[in-house]
């Protein structure tokens, strides 16, 4: 069945003073002379709109993004360390009010947020407002380090953490002047929605602060460094060892693989030598693995012509089974098979199509509206239903969390970008998920020769298995 569905309505950084922005405060204060005459009050609420705007605009879809840097022709710098700081404060304040209507009963109490972020110039120094703005709300704040969205999202689930929410610092594939917040909770991701109403929170209290009008300095911020990364490699080994359960090396289940990871100088070099090679895999001829803020080789995006094209030298010179190329904050992936051919778009979501139904037969499949008729054949062959959505990797994790509150099964959402989620994965956006039972393929199919995927025929091998590997885990 075909369902088109309608649109629906690593460095420790250095603390810095909590600002106290009230945004109670009246909005009456000295009036400014402007060329000889007072403003008026029409005035002065066209220079607050516009300074609101300034916030309003950073915000993309459930993420915050914007200008770090000078540098860019024609941009200013508008991702500011106060811009930082009141979306971080308003954040904060959202994410008490939140917990109190989730947790009833729960009032007060500590409210516990770890920051992470990707190698990019900027981090620092926006991290020290993150900080202080999450301290001036009044949470306990957990400082991760250079990390992995994945990661950050897992930081509100693994037991040794367990956090209230995190954030991670990332502007995804975009230039080193950029930046960004991703926000999280336990139940997953912020809705658009949701960071739509902390930024006109944040908007308010950024206008007051350009009014003069609260501020002050406060005590600096209590932030406690811990090592977050380390814990979340470990906790993605053990789930690929039980998974694959191999009967003679249980311990280094990839042992005979051939890898190349190209981290393209963002997040992702982790991966190979804490996860990879840890397993037994051989990862010689990786690329760009240590972190590098200006990405100086490419940047780290898998539709990026150069990172693609020299991960696929590399597989071909060192006659790897595979070469994946990892966005920087590693929640998207490209791959390179044996051959040297981009095992992307369409045939990427075959191929996790069929994995996926062969597991949960019948299960729908949400993909953009961008995908060909041929997918949705291949679906259909094998018992699937094909849910077209419209573009935009959060509309289709959204849809598929809607339709399983409706009671509509399904199990994998994915955008031709690489963009994926799975629902045994807290329906997290992903590029190296977990959850996902494999152990049927890995016994079964381990050592077939590699196979082309069409929309019309698919074959489970060695490296169709590894990929799932380095994808669900």
């Amino acid at each position: 069945m075909l369902i088109r569905s309608p649109p629906r309505p690593w460095r420790r950084r250095l603390p810095q003073h909590v600002v106290i922005v009230d945004a109670s405060s009246s909005s009456r204060g000295p009036k400014a002379a402007t060329g000889g005459r007072l403003e008026t009050s029409t005035d002065a609420a066209a220079v607050a709109g516009e300074d609101g705007d300034v916030i309003r605009r950073l915000q993309n879809g459930p993420d915050v993004r914007g200008v770090a840097l000078e540098g860019e022709n024609g941009r200013a710098v508008d991702l500011t360390p106060l811009a930082v700081e009141v979306i971080a404060e308003s954040f904060g304040e959202w994410l008490r009010e939140e917990l109190q209507q989730l947790e009833s009963g729960r009032d007060g109490g500590e409210v516990r947020v770890s920051v992470g972020r990707d190698p990019r110039l900027s981090g620092a120094r926006l991290g020290a407002a993150l900080f202080a703005g999450l301290a001036r709300a009044g949470c306990s704040v957990f400082d991760v380090g250079l990390a992995t969205t994945p990661a950050c999202f897992m930081s509100t689930k693994l037991p040794r953490f367990s956090y209230d929410a995190s954030i991670m610092m990332t502007a995804s594939h975009l230039p080193y002047t950029r930046n960004g917040l991703k926000f999280f909770m336990k139940r997953g991701g912020l809705t658009s929605g949701e960071v739509e109403g902390v930024c006109d929170r944040a908007a308010r209290k950024y206008v007051a602060r350009k009014m003069g009008l609260g501020g002050g300095r406060g005590m600096p911020p209590v932030v406690m460094r811990v090592d977050l990364m380390s814990a979340y490699a470990q906790h993605l080994r053990n789930i690929i060892k039980e998974r694959v359960a191999h009967p003679t090396h249980y311990d280094t289940p990839l042992k005979g693989f051939k890898v190349i990871v190209n981290a393209g100088n963002g997040c992702g070099g982790f991966f190979t030598w804490d996860v990879l090679e840890k397993l037994g895999a051989d990862t010689t001829g990786s690329l760009h693995l240590e972190p590098d803020g200006k990405f100086p080789h490419h940047m780290p995006n898998p539709e990026d012509t150069t990172a693609m094209s020299l991960t696929r030298d590399a597989v071909l010179d060192h006659g790897a089974d595979l070469g994946v190329v990892f966005d920087t904050d590693v929640d998207r992936s490209g791959v390179v098979d044996a051959t040297g051919a981009a095992i992307n778009g369409d045939r990427l979501i075959a191929l996790m199509s069929a994995i996926v139904l062969d597991e949960h037969p019948g299960t729908t499949v949400v993909t953009d509206a961008r995908t060909s008729d041929g997918l949705t054949r291949f679906i259909q062959a094998r018992g699937g239903h094909h849910c077209l959505y419209r573009v935009g990797y959060r509309n289709v994790i959204d849809k598929g969390v809607q339709l399983n509150a409706d009671g509509v099964e399904t199990h994998l959402m994915m955008e031709t970008t690489g963009h994926g989620a799975l629902k045994e994965n807290n329906f997290l956006d992903d590029g190296t998920p977990s959850y996902v039972h494999i152990h049927t393929y890995i016994r079964h199919l381990l050592g077939v020769l590699i196979a082309y995927i069409t929309s019309n025929l698919t074959r489970f091998t060695n490296v169709d298995l590894l990929y799932y590997i380095l994808y669900i885990c």
